[in-house]
């Protein structure tokens, strides 16, 4: 055959003759067969015959002329009148009479008369054989026929002269005289009647290099690769897939409104409605997704590159099949070690100030929201301004460029949040709202340190990049604090030596977003409407326990994921009795509290009768993700805790919950009340290590609420008092051979309090990611 190689006979050496596409599935058929990942059979017409049906059309002298006078304006007119000619044109005899052929040979592989195959393009060129045309060029599923293989192959030949790869071909330099246009002809897989998706090597948001993801739709995938649907969303810790572990660390329930499915009119296929069981169901089963990770997995190996690969599910034999490979090229290329550092060009006195949270720049239009109720009108890219944010403010606060509020401090959730969402926020400023004005043009600085300056129109500033692999060695281990799994990938390449935190808080009030005790002992809730949000919140659970299990192991599991093997110490739930009060439930099961700072918190309620049976379900979650996940870098930390014989109930509490202290497992106490620093030897005997708490010791200490905006100016981690009691800390708990480490914000804030830490030689300091480079730049000095 002059113009047909099948799959079998294909490799990556044929990139010119057949495309990437083509020649990726001939490379991991002929390559991987070995390696037992099922791939439909199927055949490429070469880019020679495509050079044939243009000369034997006398198409050059029609569509050459016309690209080389195209302007943007008028590309969509050219482009119609170009397709026009394909499309009615005829393919050559001798080519027709291949394709024709082979496709008479493929239906005989597989028992039919006219096979139902996919036809998809394939751009190569003789010197462009990097050129992908990813997401260009078009396919057409479930043809049957002769008369419909060879139109299809026409539309084929046309879909190189869309308008949008018109525009891509003029964006990147190449010329429509080098670029031809291979067809692959594939087998279809009945992934109608189940599903199929789309499986990355990495992390798509950003580049984690450990996590595979996959995206799944019922029916066909074109609604997936489209985008028409919002599809489940898996992600596998890569490392875990051939070992004896559980490396399914995320699970994500999409909108799937609509289904691609095989049609008998007309057109070959249409969109059905999903029914409601397949709107609350995942696509695939967990051995599924296991399954497609360990193939991923081969064939990145294979190609010694991250890579974008397109799966289906027959909904006849329940087999899982590869249907595409090809590189991934966003992430993988992005360099990463390379950070950015932003900073003003231009001056102006600021308008309005407050904390800054983050070291950027932007700049957008205000966009006041005073109310939850409100959320809806946000629009994506202006400046969120509100009085404050709960946790019901994420997805809006995810859509902000940037993030202004009247009250809250370097503790609030307004700033942790946008800390990690790596978005800059100015907090604290009393009255934004009602200084700033709607549609106000703004710029948010962050960059000057402790004090963020908001300024009126927008400012002109550049970004400094930074090679992080060229950053000074510090002897001082430096980790991070996290709180989110949505957010603990980004910081994935720092230079750490793990986390010095992980906030359990968090997962409960984003994710779970239920009061455990509510989940356990659900007949208590007599409110209907509260009834009906935790039914929904979990409704695939018959055991509503299961629910905050899972959520809280996976999530757990996902955060200990972004720096394994490095310790990643995970703190026991330290919500206070408000925040607890104002969870779905939570109100059946708290009681106001006049002072709830050092009220019902930490420790003292894990052993209380009121929330023993929910200490248990953190317990499990943890047992979870060190055992079935199998992170087991994750350190044990017990917050707030009070006094020695508080100390000796927990550790028998946790030993009865399955986490005994020993060897494989370290559990570590937060050090922030007085008692703590006083009898500092004594609980040196009783846990492996310390992480100090600098924000409710310095609170503790001074006799100063944290949250008070009168006593604010008093507030100061840096107070001599609180330095005295830490200086001494450290250095009694080294006399027992017990590692310290701090966690708390202020060497983020300051190095100078940083350097104080090291000079009383502490073990480790855990800073929020965004001030990591900063201090150890400043520290080597």
């Amino acid at each position: 055959m002059k113009y047909i190689r099948f799959f079998k006979d294909l490799s990556n050496k044929n990139i010119s003759l057949v495309g990437g596409k083509n020649a990726s599935l001939g490379e991991m058929i002929s390559t991987l067969k070995n390696k037992n990942i099922p791939i439909p059979n199927g055949f490429a017409i070469t880019a020679d015959a495509y050079w044939n049906f243009i000369k034997y059309n006398n198409l050059e002298k029609k569509i050459f002329p016309l690209l080389k006078n195209s302007k943007k304006e008028n590309i969509q007119k050219i482009g119609k009148k170009i397709r026009s000619f394909i499309l009615n044109s005829k393919i050559p005899k001798d080519i027709e009479k291949e394709i024709l052929y082979n496709y008479k040979k493929l239906s005989s592989i597989y028992n039919s008369k006219n096979v139902d195959v996919a036809i998809r393009s394939s751009a190569t060129a003789e010197d462009l054989p990097s050129a992908s045309f990813a997401g260009q060029l078009e396919s057409f599923l479930n043809i049957r026929g002769e008369k419909n293989i060879i139109s299809s192959c026409l539309k084929c030949y046309a879909s190189l002269f869309t308008d949008r790869v018109i525009v891509y071909c003029k964006e990147k330099n190449f010329s429509h005289h080098k670029i031809a246009l291979s067809i692959g002809i594939q087998k279809m897989i009945r992934s109608d009647k189940a599903g199929a998706g789309v499986i990355f090597t990495l992390d798509t948001e950003t580049g984690f290099r450990d996590a595979i993801t996959i995206t799944a739709g019922f029916g066909l995938g074109e609604n997936v690769v489209q985008g028409n649907i919002i599809p489940d969303e898996y992600q596998l810790f890569k490392p875990f897939i051939s070992k004896k572990k559980h490396p399914i660390i995320e699970k994500n329930l999409g909108i799937k409104n609509i289904k691609l499915i095989y049609s008998k009119g007309k057109k070959a296929t249409k969109n059905i409605k999903t029914t409601d069981k397949e709107k609350n169901s995942f696509v695939l089963k967990n051995n599924e997704i296991i399954q497609l990770g360990h193939w991923a997995n081969i064939i990145e190996k294979h190609y010694k590159m991250a890579m974008d690969i397109e799966w289906a599910k027959d909904g006849i034999t329940k087999k899982l099949y590869i249907v595409q490979a090809r590189p991934e090229t966003v992430k993988s290329q992005e360099n990463p070690y390379i950070f950015k550092k932003f900073q003003l060009t231009e001056t102006k006195k600021a308008i309005l100030e407050g904390i800054a949270i983050g070291e950027s720049i932007t700049f957008g239009k205000v966009q006041i929201i005073k109310s939850p109720k409100e959320i809806k009108k946000f629009q994506k890219g202006n400046i969120l301004v509100t009085i404050n944010t709960s946790p019901d403010w994420v997805p809006i606060m995810k859509k902000a460029k940037g993030i202004i509020t009247d009250h809250g401090g370097r503790t609030s959730h307004a700033a942790i949040v946008s800390r990690e969402l790596n978005i800059p926020a100015i907090v604290g400023t009393n009255n934004a709202t009602k200084f700033l004005k709607e549609n106000q043009k703004i710029t948010l600085n962050c960059s000057f340190g402790e004090k963020g300056y908001i300024y009126d129109n927008y400012l002109n500033y550049e970004i400094i990049e930074e090679d992080i692999s060229k950053l000074p060695k510090i002897k001082t281990p430096i980790m991070i604090n996290i709180a989110s799994p949505l957010s603990s990938f980004k910081w994935w390449q720092l230079p750490v030596a793990g986390i010095g935190l992980a906030r359990m808080e968090f997962i409960i009030n984003n994710m779970i977003q239920i009061h455990p005790m509510a989940l356990i002992e659900f007949n208590k809730i007599k409110n209907k409407n509260i009834k009906k949000k935790i039914n929904i919140l979990t409704k695939n659970y018959k055991n509503k326990k299961k629910y905050f299990i899972d959520i809280l192991s996976t999530s757990i599991s996902k955060i200990a994921a972004s720096q394994y093997p490095k310790p990643v110490i995970v703190r026991l739930s330290d919500f206070k009795s408000n925040e607890y009060r104002a969870l779905l439930g939570g109100r059946y099961f708290e009681e106001k509290e006049e002072n709830p700072m050092i009220g019902f918190r930490g420790a003292s309620r894990y052993y209380n009768k009121k929330y023993k049976k929910a200490f248990a379900l953190e317990c499990k979650a943890i047992k979870q993700a060190r055992e079935k996940f199998g992170f087991d870098n994750i350190i044990i930390m017990v917050p707030f805790l009070r006094t020695l014989e508080e100390a000796d109930k927990i550790l028998s509490l946790l030993s009865e919950n399955g986490l005994k202290k020993e060897k494989k497992l370290k559990i570590y106490m937060m050090c922030e009340i007085p008692s703590n620093i006083i009898l500092v030897e004594k609980f040196s005997e009783k846990f492996d290590g310390f992480s100090i708490g600098s924000n409710d010791l310095t609170q503790l200490i001074l006799g100063i609420d944290r949250d008070s905006s009168e006593l604010s100016m008093l507030f100061d981690e840096r107070n001599e008092a609180v330095k005295n009691a830490i200086a001494n800390f450290i250095k009694k708990a080294h006399k027992k051979k017990c590692k310290v480490g701090i966690c708390g914000q202020a060497p983020s804030d300051d190095v100078n309090f940083a350097k104080f830490l090291i000079e009383k030689k502490i073990d480790s300091i855990s800073l929020n990611p965004d001030s990591v480079l900063k201090i150890i730049k400043n520290l080597s000095k």
